[in-house]
C-alpha cells in the first residue's frame, strides 16, 4: 500500500490510498470462493458453480463485499501512519468509482477526507478588559415582588349577583376553530381563568366578556397582531365560543404586618421582607454583572484568535442549539410537525455562526486550563454530583443515572475545567466598576474610544415583555 498525505486546510487532510494489485486480487478470490461455497446457481449443485459463473452472477455484490474487505483496513492503516486524529468518520472517495475493477487487474485508489483539530495559538489571556456593571434595585421592584406575592396568597370570591366587570376573573371552557386555515386543529381549553381587563390578557377577550353571567355563551372572533407573543396564534384570525363556568373577583391579602406573620416565613414585619428581598434582589444583580463579565472576557478572547474549526464540532454544536430552539418553541405552543422544512435549515445554517464561535471558545478556553494545569479530582465530580442532586431535588443515584445517559463523570469533569478555566481568565482580567447603563436606553461606547474611558459589556439584550396569556 502506498499513500501521500495533502493538507486541504488547517482542519481537512486528504490521504491519497493506493492499494497493490495483489492484495485486491487475494481479496477478489477469497470473496469469491465464499460465494461459490454458500450460493445456490440454478443448473449446478451448492458449491459446485466455477468461479467465472459465481463472478458474473453476482458481479456487484462481489464487489461491495470486496470493498468492504479492503478500505477499513487499509484507511486506517494510512491514517495511523500519518499520525492523523480524526474526530469524525472520515469521507471516502473511489477514483473512477463506476469503473473501478476489484479483480486485481489494476491497483484500488481511494482518498480519504480526513477532518482533524487545528493547531490552537497560546492565547494571551491576561490584562483583558472588562466593565462590571450592577444593576442597582429599585424600591418599585421590591414593591414588586411583594405585589406578585400577594397575588399568590389572593382568594376568589364568587360573584353572583350582578354582571362580569373589569377586574374580575371569568372561568370558561373555550374552543377556537381558525377561519385562515380550516384543516387545522381546533383549540379546547376547560377552565380557562380570564382576568378580565388584564393588560396580560388579549383586549378582544375582555371587551367580549365583561357583562356576562355564569351559564351564558359567546362567540367571537380575534385576530392577532403579528408580534403576538404565542408564534401559533401571531397574525392568526380566531373565532371562539365560550360557554361561562362561573365569575370571581380577586380579594388580595392586606399590605401589613399581620399578614406578613401569616406567611409563616421567620418575618416578623413588611419592614422585615422588605430588608430580605433587597439583599436577595442585590445578590441576584451581582451575580448576574458577574455572568455578564465573563461573557465579556471570553467573548474579546474569541476575538482575538481568529482560527479554523471542523465543520463536524460546528455542524454538531448547531444542532444542540437548534433543539434548544425547538424546545423553546414546543414551549411557546408551536407545533412542530408542522414547521416548514426551508425554515429549520435556514435557521440551522444561521446558527453555525454562534455555534463556530463557541467551538472556537472552548478550544481556547482548553488551552488556559492546560496553561493553568488544572486537574479536576474524583472527589470534586462527586460534590458535583451530590449540589446537582440538591439542586434538583434527586437522589444522587438517580442523578448519576442521568449523568451516565448524557455522557458520564468525563462530562462532569470537563464541565469543571472549564469552569475553572473561566475563573482564571477573570481572575487574570483588567475588571473595573462602572455605572448602570440601561441597554434597552442608551449604548456605552466602546473601550478606548474617545467617548469614554469605560469598557461596554457585550451582553445580550433580554427582553422584558411578558407573554399575553390568550
Amino acid at each position: 500500500m502506498n499513500t501521500e498525505l495533502v493538507d486541504i486546510s488547517e482542519t481537512v487532510k486528504e490521504v491519497r490510498i493506493e492499494i497493490a494489485p495483489d492484495e485486491v486480487r487475494h481479496a477478489y478470490d477469497t470473496v469469491s470462493r465464499k460465494y461459490a461455497d454458500r450460493v445456490q446457481v440454478p443448473g449446478f449443485r451448492k458449491g459446485m458453480a466455477p468461479l467465472d459463473v459465481i463472478r458474473m452472477r453476482f458481479k456487484e455484490e462481489i464487489k461491495s463485499e470486496v470493498m468492504q474487505e479492503l478500505l477499513p483496513s487499509n484507511v486506517a492503516a494510512a491514517i495511523r501512519e500519518h499520525k492523523l486524529q480524526p474526530i469524525s468518520e472520515p469521507e471516502l472517495h473511489l477514483d473512477d468509482a463506476e469503473n473501478v475493477k476489484v479483480n486485481g487487474s489494476q491497483p484500488l485508489l481511494v482518498h480519504a477526507h480526513v477532518e482533524v483539530m487545528p493547531v490552537v495559538p497560546e492565547p494571551e489571556y491576561e490584562g483583558i478588559e472588562a466593565t462590571r456593571r450592577v444593576k442597582p434595585i429599585s424600591d418599585d421592584e421590591i414593591e414588586s415582588v411583594i405585589e406578585e406575592r400577594r397575588q399568590q396568597n389572593s382568594t376568589m370570591i364568587p360573584v353572583e349577583e350582578r354582571k362580569s366587570e373589569e377586574g374580575d376573573v371569568v372561568i370558561a371552557d373555550l374552543k377556537g376553530t381558525f377561519l385562515d386555515d380550516e384543516n387545522a386543529d381546533p383549540i379546547e381549553v376547560n377552565d380557562l381563568e380570564i382576568n378580565l381587563g388584564d393588560g396580560l390578557v388579549e383586549k378582544s377577550f375582555s371587551d367580549n366578556l365583561v357583562g356576562v353571567s355564569q351559564d351564558d355563551e359567546r362567540e367571537f372572533t380575534v385576530e392577532y397582531p403579528e408580534e403576538f407573543s404565542s408564534s401559533a396564534l401571531a397574525g392568526r384570525k380566531v373565532k371562539y365560543h365560550a360557554k361561562i363556568k362561573s365569575i370571581g373577583k380577586v380579594e388580595l391579602p392586606d399590605l401589613d404586618d399581620e399578614w406578613i406573620t401569616s406567611l409563616d416565613e421567620g418575618f416578623e414585619s413588611l419592614a422585615d421582607l422588605r430588608k430580605q428581598l433587597r439583599q436577595d434582589l442585590e445578590a441576584r444583580s451581582k451575580a448576574e454583572a458577574d455572568s455578564r463579565v465573563r461573557n465579556d472576557l471570553i467573548a474579546k478572547l474569541i476575538e482575538r484568535y481568529d482560527f479554523e474549526v471542523p465543520a463536524a464540532l460546528i455542524d454538531s454544536q448547531a444542532k444542540t442549539l437548534l433543539n434548544n430552539f425547538a424546545q423553546d418553541l414546543a414551549q411557546r405552543g408551536v407545533d412542530l410537525t408542522k414547521v416548514e422544512q426551508s425554515f429549520i435549515e435556514t435557521t440551522f445554517n444561521q446558527m453555525k455562526v454562534q455555534a463556530s464561535r463557541d467551538v472556537r471558545g472552548a478550544m481556547l478556553l482548553e488551552k488556559i486550563a492546560e496553561a493553568e494545569k488544572i486537574e479536576i479530582t474524583d472527589k470534586e465530580v462527586d460534590k458535583e454530583i451530590e449540589q446537582l442532586s440538591t439542586y434538583y431535588q434527586v437522589s444522587d443515584e438517580q442523578m448519576l443515572q442521568t449523568i451516565e445517559e448524557q455522557g458520564g463523570k468525563a462530562m462532569i469533569s470537563n464541565n469543571l475545567r472549564t469552569r475553572k478555566a473561566v475563573e482564571a481568565l477573570v481572575s487574570k482580567a483588567k475588571v473595573t466598576e462602572g455605572d448602570w447603563v440601561d441597554e434597552n436606553e442608551a449604548e456605552v461606547p466602546e473601550a478606548g474610544s474617545e467617548d469614554s474611558k469605560e469598557d461596554a459589556p457585550e451582553v445580550a439584550e433580554e427582553s422584558q415583555k411578558k407573554e399575553k396569556s390568550v
